[in-house]
């Protein structure tokens, strides 16, 4: 547990000794992504109450498919900027291979969340990759709440789409 803390500490000076330089556009959203890393490791960490030996085994399993799951997200990226231009600009047999490489994309991922599954309970109580989900779960939901809130103020305290003079609600899930 040491060792996970001790690493964690020094993945944050790094970021912040980084952020002392005036990056481009580009590392900055590269800086962006290793800070919600280093904020999710402690947050899984914490929230999972990881013994030292159990983080020694479920961090490189996990740190695999994470790196797995972002490359087929990636992979998928490429699919969806050809909707960008819109559907309406596609042949029907345009339409039609898209939704199947996008279903394609579906069941691959759902692959790799059941071969992890199986892999994580192997490093781990089944209790404890119970809480993993909960957590992961939990964890998007406060990097999204932190992103609208941080969408919000930057549109001067007024929701998007929120009606001239009435104040936006939360969402709530």
């Amino acid at each position: 547990m040491k060792k996970v803390m001790l690493t964690l500490m020094m993945v944050m000076g790094i970021m912040i000794t980084a952020q002392a330089q005036k990056p481009n556009k580009e590392e900055k959203r590269e800086q962006k992504r290793e800070e919600i890393k280093a904020m999710k490791i402690g947050f899984i960490t914490e929230k999972l109450k990881l013994t030292s030996d159990e983080a020694t085994k479920f961090w490189p399993v996990y740190n695999e498919f994470h790196a797995k799951m972002e490359k087929l997200h990636e992979e998928r990226k490429v699919n969806h900027k050809k909707l960008k231009k819109g559907v309406d600009s596609l042949t029907n047999a345009d339409a039609e291979k898209m939704i199947d490489q996008e279903l394609v994309f579906e069941e691959r991922e759902l692959a790799l969340k059941k071969e992890y599954h199986i892999k994580f309970k192997s490093v781990l109580p089944v209790k404890k990759v119970a809480l993993l989900y909960q957590a992961e779960h939990e964890f998007r939901r406060e990097i999204l709440k932190k992103a609208r809130e941080q969408h919000h103020n930057q549109q001067g305290g007024k929701p998007q789409g929120a009606p001239a003079g009435k104040p936006g609600m939360d969402d709530e899930e």
